[in-house]
């Protein structure tokens, strides 16, 4: 299962479900979609979010405040597919709640939203039987991330396990924001180009107009988060939608 881009590079927007609020997400990813987003990551909120930098740690801690469930998210990606059936859409957590609902029963409601796929940060490939098995059974595109660092033998390993799109990390570290693409990238994406047909997403802090036209250069897709979670959290809830909407549109033009 691929997940499609409709221009190059695509856009793959990253929101944090529950902040500030889940209806607020709503109207934020629908503004993503409609101006340019290809794919909406629906980041699931969790208390300990590691692989994050303080932007999205403090928009997860705002939403499991506001008692923000995966359950919430489930039901929110269902009102998005309902409202935009042809964006894509992939579900973006952590381990920890999925295993807690039941990695079987995880996959299956997350088929039953209408997702096209789903990403666990820290789930590796090496373990990753069990959920691979639910997500095939379920027709859910499993997306894992590539690392840098990671040798070849690993890459194709990473990439085989992959559908819908193979998600490069620009360089090792938390996520956030940067001045500029790491050059680490260009490299990675020419590496996993050995094993994949499949797009290849390049994220970890993309973050402007500028780095978005330099992962054109060189891959399928660029993935925003921390730049449009940043512009969320100085954003007042009314105007949020509205902010998103233009930033994207500014990626775009």
């Amino acid at each position: 299962m691929a997940i499609e881009f409709r221009k190059k590079p695509g856009i793959v927007a990253y929101l944090t479900a529950g902040d500030p609020d889940l209806a607020t997400t709503r109207d934020i990813a629908l503004a993503a979609i409609d101006n340019g987003a290809d794919v909406i990551e629906l980041g699931v909120p969790f208390s300990d979010p590691l692989a994050d930098g303080p932007v999205i740690q403090r928009a997860s801690e705002r939403a499991v405040a506001r008692g923000t469930t995966l359950t919430d998210v489930l039901g929110l990606a269902k009102e998005l597919r309902a409202a935009r059936p042809a964006a894509g859409l992939v579900l973006f957590s952590y381990l920890n709640p999925a295993m807690r609902m039941g990695m079987k029963t995880f996959c299956a409601r997350a088929a039953e939203t209408g997702a096209d796929g789903v990403l666990l940060t820290d789930m590796i490939v090496e373990e990753a039987g069990e959920y691979l098995e639910a997500m095939h059974a379920h027709r859910l595109a499993p997306v894992f991330l590539a690392a840098p660092t990671s040798p070849d033998a690993r890459l194709k390993a990473i990439v085989g396990a992959s559908q819908g799109f193979v998600y490069a990390i620009s360089r090792v570290g938390i996520t956030g924001t940067q001045q500029k693409v790491a050059g680490d990238a260009s490299e990675l994406v020419t590496r996993l180009r050995k094993f994949t047909k499949l797009p290849i997403a390049v994220g970890f802090g993309i973050s402007n107009a500028d780095h978005v036209k330099a992962v054109g250069e060189f891959a399928d897709a660029a993935v925003i988060g921390s730049a449009l979670v940043a512009l969320i959290e100085k954003s007042a809830p009314a105007d949020a939608a509205a902010a998103i909407g233009q930033f994207i549109a500014g990626l775009r033009a």
